[in-house]
């Protein structure tokens, strides 16, 4: 495996979040480092497909605090499918959302890169985009491995899950939806993200 062809995905999930435009500040984990940490995403070897969901619904004592936070929930769906003919294990995400001030749901969906180490060691992510130049996020665990750690500065969305270019748009970061932190739970909490009825049925048995 080679660093030099995912560092346009993971320098685009990660502009704007510190230490994370230079290539310097990222390095590749071992296989033994990497297995370890989708084992930790997916709360066990993740086998010929596993998935992780993560929730937050942002309570009113929380948006007092945070006055110019735009997003007032947010769900994240981290998926992994072994490839039968590379013998890798590749990732992806779902991302939906409600804003504060806004009605609709929005969300959004990409592949995601190997995971990479900050170059201190002290965290692992993985680097998710959105095809066409549409931004993308960066997804970490928190050291108890209960909760996901996602950094953004730009994504593209879609509000009610219609992929055209009238109802495109983006989340950007601002002061206060720049990093946000959600909290494992069951994956059929994240059911309302997938169409697919194969998959559906898949993700509500895991």
């Amino acid at each position: 495996m080679k660093l030099a062809p995912l560092l346009p995905l993971v320098l685009a999930a990660f502009v704007g979040a510190a230490r994370a435009e230079e290539a310097d500040d990222i390095r590749e984990p071992t296989k033994a480092e990497a297995e370890t940490f989708n084992t930790r995403m997916y709360a066990g070897t993740p086998g010929g497909k596993a998935y992780a969901c993560f929730v937050r619904r942002y309570d009113a004592a929380h948006l007092a605090r945070h006055p110019k936070q735009k997003v007032a929930s947010m769900k994240l769906l981290v998926s992994a499918e072994l490839d039968k003919e590379d013998k890798e294990l590749h990732n992806s995400f779902r991302l939906g959302f409600r804003y504060r001030h806004r009605s609709g749901d929005f969300d959004s969906s990409g592949s995601c890169n190997h995971a990479v180490f900050t170059q201190d060691g002290i965290e692992i992510r993985l680097g998710c985009g959105v095809d066409c130049e549409g931004g993308g996020i960066g997804v970490a665990l928190s050291r108890d491995d209960k909760s996901a750690i996602v950094r953004l500065a730009r994504v593209r969305v879609w509000q009610n899950n219609k992929p055209d270019d009238e109802a495109e748009q983006s989340l950007v970061a601002g002061a206060d939806d720049g990093i946000f932190r959600l909290d494992r739970t069951d994956n059929r909490e994240c059911a309302s993200l997938v169409a697919d009825r194969k998959e559906l049925a898949a993700l509500r048995h895991k």
